[in-house]
């Protein structure tokens, strides 16, 4: 039997550092990845999906993001079991009991709306662990796992939520217990847990049946979500008494969210930095992220700006890591000498470097009137 595991597609989610058009291509991705389930269910023969927590954002969306988000489930042609997670818990304001969502929920698409057992075929149950509300009190997957039996049926737990062996606050009352997963899957009640929460494909334990699909498109920078942009592919053989599981990872994600530190003390590091930009592929569904470090001549900084600038226009974004940024701007001897220019203006030059090379509260914007300077002379605002 093999079906496969998804988990915190959060339709619907923007990022604040997506402007323009690159905010509705990110959102069509991520629909798009919900669409490549189809094809991928087909290819490897899967039974079904499960969706273990997070399916939307939260639970305030606009109609059209629930409408289109149905018709990417409906069109992947085999059951889609969806569980409520903490972003759209089952409350009274739940996406899941809206009008809209009711009236336009395609019949492959089966919402975990109680915890405990449901009924997949003959032989086949999972077994869910919904949230009714955005802090839990208890761990609600061992409240599920509670007096299963070992009577030979196939079980898989659906549950969201981190498990306690991953997370520094072990009093959170919500976290998952290892412990009772292990115990359940060792005397044989369950037989895989599909987990979400984590954005990144994880292997909890040592029985090789806990799991994290992650995310199946990217919502955190690299440094935060090492593996994002996968679905689980769950292999689990009826045949074998002991309920053997293979998983294999499918890459189904499009984007990309990039951290990048950048050591800049020279123009060859500026002409680097560009050179590894320039390379880079897929721009429009890249974002990057940059920490920059160094003392530049304030020519050379001004060169830094132009190459920024013009790879903002071109990645989907470009955005500064303020916590890795920290760039001094330092007129060089002779930098200005050699402008053309005299008198009142050259004094005035001279008073804008002596300024830029202090430390008084003028002094950066000294810096930056001397690279527009640069910018002006050299032609670089036409």
């Amino acid at each position: 039997m093999r079906f496969l595991h998804t988990a915190d597609w959060q339709l619907g989610m923007t990022r604040h550092f997506l402007s323009g058009e690159a905010q509705p291509r990110y959102s069509a991705a991520r629909r798009g990845a919900v669409t490549a389930l189809g094809p991928l269910a087909a290819e490897a023969g899967a039974e079904f999906v499960v969706v273990a927590g997070d399916v939307f954002e939260h639970n305030q969306l606009a109609p059209r993001e629930v409408s289109q988000s149905l018709e990417a489930m409906r069109g992947i042609g085999v059951p889609v079991y969806l569980l409520p997670g903490n972003h759209d818990p089952l409350d009274a304001a739940s996406v899941y009991t809206s009008a809209l969502f009711t009236a336009e929920r395609p019949d492959n698409v089966i919402v975990l709306d109680r915890p405990g057992v449901h009924h997949v075929r003959p032989g086949l149950e999972l077994v869910a662990a919904p949230w009714s509300s955005k802090f839990p009190t208890t761990d609600l997957v061992a409240q599920v796992l509670d007096g299963l039996p070992a009577d030979g049926t196939t079980r898989i737990v659906v549950g969201h939520g981190a498990v306690d062996i991953l997370v520094p606050d072990k009093d959170r009352p919500s976290l998952i217990g290892l412990a009772a997963l292990e115990a359940a899957l060792a005397r044989g009640a369950v037989h895989y847990v599909a987990l979400g929460d984590k954005h990144s494909v994880l292997d909890v334990g040592s029985s090789g049946r806990i799991w994290y699909s992650g995310a199946p498109e990217v919502t955190n920078f690299d440094d935060v979500e090492p593996d994002p942009g996968n679905v689980l592919v769950v292999d689990i053989d009826e045949a074998d008494p002991r309920r053997s599981v293979r998983v294999d990872s499918r890459r189904v994600g499009t984007w990309r969210f990039l951290s990048l530190r950048h050591g800049v003390d020279t123009s060859r590091d500026v002409a680097d930095l560009d050179i590894n930009l320039d390379l880079m592929p897929d721009k429009d569904r890249t974002v990057i992220r940059l920490g920059l470090t160094g003392s530049l001549t304030v020519t050379d900084k001004a060169a830094l700006d132009v190459c920024l600038d013009r790879y903002a226009r071109v990645f989907a974004a470009l955005v500064p890591w303020d916590r890795q940024t920290d760039i001094a701007v330092m007129p060089a001897d002779g930098e200005f000498d050699d402008l053309g220019i005299g008198g009142f203006a050259a004094a005035a030059v001279d008073e804008l470097v002596a300024t830029a090379r202090s430390s008084g509260q003028d002094a950066e914007d000294a810096r930056a009137a001397l690279a527009l300077l640069l910018r002006l002379t050299e032609g670089g605002a036409a």
